[in-house]
């Protein structure tokens, strides 16, 4: 037996796996949303996109999933470049308590943002204490309600993204641009950040996906009144059995998620040759 072919008797198990468990469920969604009653086309998205809910829902779930990526990346970079400096034993700790949310249920955490953003939680009773309101706000059930959510649940990934990048980043790439008159700020934008384009693109694609496919806390949080495409999916599936409605949603997460990683990949790129 040449090498080749037990090169590939070696990959035999992962490729099967791979198939099994991967590709061929995303090959059933797709032909279930490509061939509806015995038609093969585009019909079931083009009329998923006729609908005005639909389109808001899809838009709306855009927008709270580039956000969240944009602010934890602003929020995440400063705060990954102070982990980074910091001595062993301490960077250790920190990168702990940058762990432990990860490691807390989802539910639990988002069960905790109920109980701050109700009518008589803390943040209410810090507004009206201070006399910003004469009574408590809603803040549930609206779109900063499901942002605030989903940006906690998210930024660990993009913190850990960011660490990671930093830590491989040259010793001494920063103090010879210093050297050469380069402000904090350019040295920010020209030397660290095309550096670490990779953990950026990374830590971006998991964040705008969990914002897409986190069901949970944009159910409790957003509620019936603002409806996510996960949120949506599971009315399809749950309340009205559209099983094609439901697997159109899906195929358009997919989609959207791959394109979204692209789109990081490019800008991360262009940043690089910039």
């Amino acid at each position: 037996m040449t090498f080749r072919a037990r090169s590939w008797l070696l990959l035999l198990p992962a490729l099967v796996l791979i198939v099994v468990f991967f590709l061929a469920p995303v090959i059933a969604l797709l032909l279930e949303s490509f061939h509806v009653d015995g038609v093969w086309g585009v019909g079931a998205f083009v009329r998923f996109f006729q609908d005005d809910l639909n389109r808001e829902v899809y838009a709306r779930t855009l927008r709270i999933a580039t956000f969240a990526t944009l602010l934890s990346a602003a929020l995440c970079y400063p705060a990954a470049q102070a982990i980074v400096r910091l001595p062993g034993r301490y960077k250790g700790l920190m990168t702990a308590i940058i762990i432990l949310p990860l490691m807390v249920n989802p539910i639990a955490r988002t069960y905790a943002w109920l109980v701050l953003l109700g009518r008589t939680g803390l943040v209410n009773s810090v507004i009206v204490g201070l006399h910003l309101s004469p009574e408590p706000l809603r803040l549930l059930y609206t779109e900063g309600a499901v942002f605030v959510g989903l940006l906690q649940l998210m930024m660990p990934l993009m913190l850990t993204s960011l660490v990671s990048a930093l830590e491989n980043l040259p010793a001494d790439v920063v103090p010879a641009a210093r050297s050469l008159g380069a402000s904090a700020w350019q040295v920010f934008w020209r030397v660290t950040l095309p550096l670490t384009r990779e953990g950026l693109v990374i830590g971006g694609t998991l964040v705008f996906t969990g914002c897409v496919t986190a069901y949970v806390t944009a159910a409790l949080l957003g509620g019936p009144r603002v409806l996510l495409l996960e949120t949506l999916l599971y009315q399809k599936v749950n309340v009205g059995s559209d099983y094609v409605g439901a697997s159109v949603i899906a195929v358009i997460l997919i989609v959207t998620t791959l394109l979204a990683n692209q789109l990081l990949r490019v800008a991360g790129r262009a940043r690089g040759q910039a």
